[in-house]
């Protein structure tokens, strides 16, 4: 589900809405497909380049429109998706790190505790 619809924006932010929703399933296939595991974590630069902006033009844009930076919307949507992992899956958090494409399970779990309040381990243990 797309949280960008002309429904929850503005009218002067209407504009943007369909460049909002192509970033928004542009982030969602990216996690759906082996992308993570072979080039890391999403960064800016590869969704400005999908979308064919400048790094810096597609980050003024997502500060504009939702008030957050371009790369905290794509680590809130990381952690998003590791908490459906965390808590549907039987895989280890390591392994869970390293589908998300982290380098480092502790650098996941070090975002994780900063975005949620709890390790994904104390996370997990909560929703059971």
């Amino acid at each position: 589900m797309s949280v960008f619809t002309t429904a929850n924006l503005s009218p002067e932010k209407n504009e943007n809405v369909g460049f909002l929703v192509k970033f928004e399933e542009l982030l969602n296939g990216y996690f759906l497909s082996g992308k993570p595991q072979t080039s890391g974590l999403p960064s800016v630069a590869y969704f400005a380049d999908e979308l064919h902006l400048s790094a810096n033009y597609f980050g003024d844009l997502i500060k504009k429109e939702t008030g957050q930076s371009a790369k905290e919307f794509i680590q809130n949507k990381t952690i998003e998706v590791a908490k459906n992992k965390v808590f549907e899956s039987d895989k280890t958090v390591n392994e869970i790190a390293y589908e998300l494409g982290f380098k480092y399970p502790q650098h996941f779990s070090r975002l994780f505790k900063q975005k949620v309040g709890v390790t994904p381990s104390d996370y997990r243990g909560s929703m059971n």
